[in-house]
């Protein structure tokens, strides 16, 4: 039996990748939700009683859903640069949102749906879609990634690293795709490229550096 003094033992980010292969499929069960109940006035109300997310049914989680949306319409309804809705996001949110990274990954989001105006009938190009999805995983697992307040979970940050990178390369991919399938103008596709290598870069760059922390702090555990 297990000395009840005995310190837990830290997840490496192999232990994290069997973990988020379980929430892999609650996040199919929400894309499945979403595609269900896209029209329906009440979507989010519906999808959160069915993901069993009772929080966000109460009062303070309208609230800050309110917030949310707010947020996001400020950033939408005005035609920023990347350093200008920075700014904006930095009046209001603090933490993994003011990291860099995760805000050049939220810049492509924004960026994209301008890009996608010079595109025809882009929501049923299946590059566009396949562009667009993947770069919102991105910033989700980037999210997910730089959000952990606990230190010792070095493992669980790589494991969503990997995911974030994984997603990028996919978009990478629907890029060259959309570009063989669509005439883009040589900048726009150079911008779209430029800012998906950023991206990429960075990743692998943090996940560099979160390995050689690990290796430091716990060898071979």
């Amino acid at each position: 039996m297990a000395d009840a003094n005995e310190p837990e033992k830290i997840w490496d980010e192999y232990e994290w990748e069997r973990f988020l292969q379980q929430q892999d499929r609650k996040t199919e069960k929400y894309m499945e939700l979403l595609e269900r109940f896209i029209d329906d006035p009440n979507r989010d109300q519906i999808i959160a009683r069915e993901m069993g997310w009772y929080h966000l049914l109460d009062k303070e989680g309208a609230a800050w859903e309110e917030k949310v949306e707010s947020l996001f319409e400020e950033v939408f309804e005005e035609d920023r640069d990347d350093e200008a809705i920075a700014r904006a996001l930095d009046e209001e949110i603090h933490g993994f949102e003011a990291h860099p990274l995760y805000l050049a990954g939220f810049a492509l989001t924004i960026w994209l749906g301008q890009f996608f105006v010079e595109i025809d009938d882009a929501p049923n190009q299946p590059s566009c879609v396949k562009l667009s999805a993947n770069v919102s995983v991105a910033s989700a697992k980037l999210a997910a990634a730089l959000s952990d307040d606990d230190v010792d979970e070095i493992g669980m940050t790589i494991a969503y690293l990997k995911r974030a990178l994984k997603a990028v390369m996919n978009a990478m991919d629907a890029a060259v795709q959309l570009e063989k399938e669509v005439k883009l103008s040589p900048v726009g596709f150079a911008s779209l490229t430029q800012r998906l290598f950023q991206i990429r870069d960075g990743i692998i760059q943090l996940m560099g550096e979160n390995r050689i922390e690990w290796r430091r702090r716990y060898g071979g555990q």
